[in-house]
């Protein structure tokens, strides 16, 4: 596909600025991805009533997940709006879409209000992330985009790295909501450099708009989410109220998977999922976030919580993640290079598994340094499985379909953060208050509910610290130890994919004949 006028022009095949279009088109991502870990910083705060809004537990993983499920469900359909609209134009929509949603949900005066607000600001952050990486194998060719790839998915790392730091030092000079109101100015900036260097694409033929598609999916993830949120709020998984939406969820999201398997233009074609090395780069990349994010989740109120660190000492913390993210990722493509994308992603897997279970070591009063070489382990694992993966997905597919190949690798990406914040924050919370019960002695039960509560309670009542806090803290661990072991084992499984489905090396040109046969089929 050659892009529109407004580019290099027809036949020209590769922009001159694309190194420059890069940059722009990283600092729209930044802000996608710095926003929800900007957040986890701010969870303790936002659940203060005094600082905060107040917030419960599985209020917080609501304003996480409220963001991740509609951006999630909405990629797809955003992705093909672009192709048959314009990225560029549907990229500068979605931008301030997103910064007028950041200025709502800076001033939330409740727990509800902020929910809302975030899935407003969801709509946009789906707007804009399928346009970054389709520009991307627009302006670039074949041999120089698994490098732009690897540096579009190091700002990935970097901005889920970075954002903690960020968040502490706004929370150690203004009030929660600045978290939100910092994204107004970063996205006036990249909305400035998209009209002045981003040219405009669009897919010739592009696909239609699968509602049903997108409605059924965005029913099957709410309902499966509400359910786990709702299990470990209750801290038991057997009553109706819990069952009932994870059973519905699952039928529902089934329903989705056999109707996009059967129209001409779904929402989500599940028969790319055909190509092993597809399915095997997506599953990856979905396994590996799904630890990430509700590791990232449970350590955050870990720090500041449990080992009384402030917002921006906590976010401090996170920054080995951050450099081994700036030491691999760009690195990324030449180790794929020299060893093989299956190589490189197995033993990213592996590093990550590792790190993982490294978090088993930590305690209440553990030496931090263990966090730390877990986090630097973390995020050097990271930096050598997205790279690799996305641009195995993306090869796969024809130009005109890096939409789908873009949505595809986000919308697993953000479909494993919520399921990781809901799955390991509800085992983190089940366990809380089953261990917390026996030693409440009267208390009001939501001395129970979270180690937030907890702490609040006591406070407020002038308790002494081994009376509850104490058993708060060590029931808190407890669940995170139980919570990293699933991380660790579905990370595991992660590398068992890998090696299984993803052709080794050698194999790319092989794949890449064989998927251009289907389509050539296909088409015919």
């Amino acid at each position: 596909m050659s892009l529109q006028p407004s580019s290099q022009g027809p036949g020209s095949g590769v922009h001159s600025r694309r190194w420059y279009i890069l940059g722009v088109l990283v600092v729209s991502l930044l802000v996608v991805v710095l926003d929800n870990t900007v957040l986890n910083v701010a969870l303790k705060t936002i659940a203060d009533p005094s600082e905060g809004l107040g917030a419960t537990q599985s209020e917080l993983e609501w304003a996480i997940n409220s963001y991740t499920l509609v951006f999630a469900g909405l990629l797809f359909t955003f992705g093909v709006i672009g192709d048959r609209i314009g990225r560029k134009r549907m990229l500068i929509i979605g931008m301030l879409l997103f910064g007028v949603s950041s200025l709502i949900s800076s001033y939330a005066t409740s727990p509800e209000q902020l929910i809302w607000a975030r899935a407003a600001m969801g709509l946009g952050g789906a707007a804009i992330m399928p346009q970054t990486l389709s520009i991307i194998s627009n302006v670039f060719e074949p041999q120089e985009r698994g490098k732009a790839i690897g540096l579009w998915a190091g700002a990935v790392g970097i901005g889920i790295a970075i954002g903690p730091v960020t968040g502490g030092l706004l929370l150690d000079h203004f009030w929660w909501g600045s978290v939100f109101l910092i994204n107004v100015p970063i996205i006036i900036v990249g909305v400035i450099g998209i009209v002045l260097m981003v040219p405009e694409s669009r897919n010739p033929s592009p696909s239609k708009i699968d509602s049903l598609g997108v409605l059924l999916s965005i029913a099957g993830l709410i309902l499966l989410t509400y359910g786990i949120i709702e299990g470990g709020e209750k801290a038991t998984w057997t009553t109706p109220s819990v069952l009932g939406p994870i059973v519905a969820g699952v039928l529902v999201l089934a329903l989705f998977v056999w109707y996009e398997s059967r129209i001409e233009h779904p929402a989500l074609n599940v028969k790319l999922f055909r190509d092993p090395r597809l399915s095997a780069s997506v599953g990856a990349i979905t396994l590996v976030f799904f630890g990430m994010a509700g590791v990232f989740f449970f350590v955050s109120i870990y720090l500041q919580s449990v080992r009384d660190y402030t917002p921006l000492q906590a976010g401090l913390l996170t920054l080995p993640f951050a450099a081994a993210q700036l030491i691999f990722s760009p690195r990324s493509s030449a180790m794929v290079q020299r060893f093989g994308a299956k190589a490189t992603t197995t033993t990213g897997l592996i590093v990550v598994f590792i790190a993982v279970v490294s978090y088993q070591f930590l305690t209440v009063d553990s030496p931090i340094w263990v966090l730390e070489v877990g986090f630097f382990l973390q995020g050097a694992g990271m930096a050598n499985v997205m790279p690799p993966a996305t641009n195995a997905v993306m090869s796969v597919l024809p130009r005109e379909e890096a939409g789908s190949g873009s949505a595809l690798t986000n919308v697993s990406r953000q479909v494993a953060v919520a399921l990781g914040v809901a799955v390991l924050g509800s085992v983190v919370s089940s366990i809380y208050r089953d261990e917390m019960t026996p030693h409440l002695n009267g208390l009001p039960k939501a001395a129970g509910d979270s180690i937030g509560a907890t702490t609040g309670i006591a406070d407020k009542l002038h308790l002494p610290a081994d009376r509850l806090v104490d058993f708060g803290h060590t029931a808190f661990v407890d669940g995170m130890h139980v919570a990293s072991a699933i991380s660790a084992v579905i990370t595991l499984a992660g590398v068992l994919v890998v090696l299984k489905w993803m052709p080794g090396r050698g194999t790319t040109g092989a794949a890449d004949a064989a998927a251009a046969r289907k389509r050539e089929t296909a088409e015919v």
